[in-house]
């Protein structure tokens, strides 16, 4: 994606490169390393709806998200969109060009919110894995609980009912099962993105949502409220 590069000023889509941080000798920090902008890494602000990147271009880098959230959309070749993964602070996005040198991107990355991430290029992202054992292991980590979730949504695809993957991507949307405090509130995300996450129509998820409300599991006007009673929709058979 090209972004104008401006040394003083944030704007919206603008990547601002910032000197080397001292974080990359013995004592290098994984946090501090994806907070800060140095060689090889820059921060972008990317407003809500802007493209991160197109599905089918070069892959040259890899996103940290600091804040927001992105959403990942495949295109087929007959022309239909899938999303297939709505991503939040703390995860990665873009990895898979680590594996290729020349790879081109999967799918399509566009913010969902106000974003602020840190881009990496590929070849720096490979330098620091090499090197800074720490940085590794939080990688690692991130790659094994993304390789959990998409066994976890295949499952769901093939042996929950559509209410039940709703239920489910809702809750994880508020960060249910996650260290921390749960969100709760979550942002406004349309009810044609929950379908195409659930493999339904955007009718049935408008009834399951009302469904929902009325039994009192969330809230929903604009944004969502998501209540931990929503978990009994998941848990009961």
């Amino acid at each position: 994606m090209g972004t104008k590069r401006i040394a003083t000023h944030r704007g919206p889509g603008t990547e601002v490169p910032v000197m080397k941080p001292r974080n990359l000798g013995n004592n290098f920090d994984p946090a501090s390393f994806l907070a800060t902008a140095g060689v090889g890494r820059t921060l972008v602000n990317l407003p809500k709806k802007q493209l991160l990147f197109s599905q089918g271009e070069p892959a040259d880098a890899v996103f940290y998200i600091q804040k927001g959230r992105l959403k990942l959309t495949v295109v087929s070749k007959r022309g239909k969109e899938a999303t297939i993964a709505l991503l939040g602070v703390g995860e990665f996005a873009g990895e898979s060009c680590i594996a290729s040198a020349q790879p081109l991107r999967q799918a399509t990355a566009a913010a969902i919110t106000d974003c602020e991430i840190l881009r990496i290029s590929r070849k720096d992202m490979v330098r620091v894995l090499h090197e800074q054992h720490a940085f590794s292991d939080v990688f690692v980590s991130f790659l094994l609980a993304r390789n959990a979730r998409i066994q976890e949504d295949l499952v769901d695809q093939l042996f929950n009912s559509s209410e039940k993957r709703l239920a489910r991507i809702l809750l994880l949307l508020a960060q249910f099962g996650k260290d921390g405090k749960p969100e709760k509130v979550i942002p406004k995300i349309s009810q044609e993105t929950l379908a195409d996450m659930v493999g339904t129509t955007r009718s049935r998820v408008s009834f399951f949502m009302n469904r929902f409300r009325k039994m009192g599991f969330i809230e929903y006007n604009g944004s969502i409220e998501i209540h931990s009673s929503l978990l009994n929709v998941i848990l009961h058979d």
